[in-house]
């Protein structure tokens, strides 16, 4: 896989915190079987504001593009999947995130009120900032209006200073050191389709692979830190192999 472009794509992973807890919870059906989902109850959690923010970076640049819609949904389908109505919980979140990156006048309120929220969990912190910062560079560079938006939140959460250029430095290390993308007979074979298919067999391919191997918000609380970066990896070969092709046909 050397030759794949280390984008480090929409890994957006949530961490829902009871406020009656001062520990981490683990995602899990048992975790929320109890749990009342509404839009007010779901738009005021951790879960919520962080979604809001999400969109907020998303739509920074004027757009939410192919993937980033792609990965967006699948996250959400993960997310929902541990609450007790996956269906109505999944709906509420593309609400709230429809509703937030449409809007510019309440991040900073927002920001605050997420920074209230988890300022006892420094980790959280630490992995809501840097999540926001992968998503900024999902499209391969970072607009002014996106780095704005990233600063902006990052002086509203209170986070430190050194930690986010470490981040973002990070990040554009990877993209200095980016590798060409593979040939349009590579992009074929990653799809697992042929040139002789038409463009709806081909989305199709992409889009079952994308559900297959992007970072899963879920299985990544018992892994390593490898597996949201193999993952992220894999997601991007995917997705250049699918502009490859739609590139090619044009």
């Amino acid at each position: 896989m050397s030759n794949l472009i280390l984008l480090l794509v929409l890994g957006t992973v949530f961490y829902y915190i009871f406020k009656s807890y001062s520990q981490y919870q683990a995602f899990s059906k048992e975790s929320f079987k109890n749990f009342s989902v509404n839009h007010e109850t779901l738009k005021r959690s951790e879960l919520g504001l962080f979604v809001a923010l999400v969109a907020k970076v998303a739509k920074a640049d004027g757009r939410v593009d192919a993937l980033e819609a792609e990965l967006i949904s699948n996250m959400f389908r993960d997310i929902s999947a541990v609450f007790p109505d996956p269906e109505k919980t999944k709906n509420i979140l593309k609400q709230i995130f429809n509703e937030e990156k449409e809007r510019t006048d309440n991040t900073q309120k927002v920001a605050h009120q997420l920074a209230s929220a988890i300022k006892r969990n420094k980790a959280m912190q630490q992995q809501f900032m840097g999540f926001l910062i992968q998503l900024a560079f999902a499209d391969g560079e970072v607009t002014q209006s996106e780095e704005e938006m990233l600063t902006l939140i990052a002086e509203a959460l209170a986070f430190d200073p050194q930690a986010y250029h470490a981040i973002f430095d990070q990040f554009e290390q990877m993209m200095q050191h980016a590798q060409p993308k593979q040939t349009l007979e590579d992009a074929y074979k990653i799809l697992g389709v042929s040139k002789d298919d038409d463009m709806k067999t081909i989305k199709k391919a992409y889009r079952k692979l994308v559900r297959q191997y992007h970072p899963d918000i879920i299985k990544s609380q018992n892994k390593d830190e490898n597996y949201m970066k193999e993952a992220t990896q894999k997601t991007q070969e995917i997705n250049s192999a699918y502009e490859l092709i739609q590139k090619a046909r044009k």
